[in-house]
């Protein structure tokens, strides 16, 4: 049985594909994944996509020791529940808790993992505290062409345990999906808005994540004035708690349910993203994307070098490039460069199983 531990949107968004082939093999899997008090967004995917799960664990929170708390608790709860099946390999996409529980356990581990740094060189002083926790456990590690096979040699893998695949991770559930506004006027529909006038989607940072120092002021700051310049529709996607957006923006639209939001940044005006898979799709479609991250990471710079995204740090920036980005569209770029990567689940597959 392999076991994959989804702890993140893009983890079930990413192995969904990888289960249904796994499955076609006649092998069986085993899902477990968390939540936690304003922290729900995996286990309403899993259920959009009709995918079965065990829930074991809870998401820690912002603060330092209520991670730590939640962690280990969580690891005893994964031990207990595994224990009880013949799991053969654990997969994830560095899952602290399940690495520590597989390797425990004496159970390989596969890690995939395309953000090894909060950095686009090769910085080991940033690696990130996921990675630090679990490469060094791992069998084998997956990854994306744009990360340097150096990165992982530094994390103490051997060349034969380090596996490339062509492509940047939303790819692979994004080669098929079909974009349909049809559907972004069924998802805004609730919410009465003029779809005549120009469409802002906007996604917060993971600024509760433990490789984001604090929440960065630069996407709220510049809120007020986006929407009194561009006088467009503003909807955000919540990365965690809605109310606050609603009580400090009563002029935007904030997202309550879970919906296929490719829709959406596929026909947006502009993306304006603090994190990374989401502005990734964005990029795929076309759509002009700005990062407020507060990194740049190795595909964010693959990205910005294609010209189909920007980075800002500064609020400064950020309001000269809405207004010089709102509207325009990469399409042709976007086709250009994603057109040539290549999707090969058979292989990642076999890369799993051998």
């Amino acid at each position: 049985m392999i076991w994959f531990d989804l702890v993140t949107p893009k983890s079930v968004l990413f192995f969904i594909p990888i289960i249904k082939h796994i499955e076609k093999r006649g092998r069986k899997t085993l899902i477990t994944a968390r939540e936690g008090q304003g922290y729900s967004e995996v286990v309403e995917l899993l259920k959009l996509h009709n995918i079965a799960f065990t829930n074991r664990g809870e998401f820690g929170g912002a603060c330092l020791k209520d991670k730590l708390h939640a962690s280990i608790e969580r690891q005893k709860a994964l031990m207990e529940f595994v224990s009880i099946y013949n799991i053969n390999r654990l997969v994830s996409l560095c899952s602290v808790d399940a690495n520590r529980v597989a390797f425990g356990l004496g159970i390989p581990v596969i890690n995939f993992y395309d953000i090894p740094l909060s950095d686009h060189k090769e910085n080991f002083k940033k690696a990130l505290p996921q990675a630090r926790l679990t490469l060094p456990l791992s069998n084998r590690v997956i990854k994306p062409f744009v990360v340097p096979d150096d990165i992982f040699r530094r994390f103490s893998l051997d060349d034969e345990q380090i596996f490339s695949y062509q492509f940047i991770d939303p790819f692979i559930w994004l080669k098929d999906f079909k974009p349909s506004m049809k559907s972004v006027e069924a998802i805004l529909h609730p919410y009465k808005l003029d779809l005549k006038k120009p469409l802002i989607v906007i996604r917060e940072e993971e600024y509760k994540a433990s490789y984001v120092d604090k929440q960065y002021p630069i996407l709220y700051d510049a809120m007020h004035t986006i929407a009194e310049q561009t006088g467009a529709n503003i909807v955000i996607i919540p990365r965690y708690e809605s109310r606050y957006l609603k009580e400090q923006f009563p002029f935007v639209t904030v997202l309550e349910e879970k919906v296929e939001i490719q829709h959406l940044l596929a026909y947006a005006d502009l993306f304006i993203g603090g994190g990374g898979t989401l502005n990734t799709e964005a990029c795929y479609f076309g759509t002009p994307t700005i990062s407020t991250r507060s990194f740049v990471s190795h595909y964010d710079k693959y990205q910005i070098d294609q010209g189909l995204m920007e980075w800002v740090n500064t609020k400064e920036e950020l309001l000269e490039t809405v207004g010089r980005m709102l509207g325009q569209r990469y399409d042709e770029r976007a086709q250009s460069v994603f057109g040539a990567m290549s999707l090969n689940i058979d292989g990642i597959v076999d890369a799993i199983l051998v």
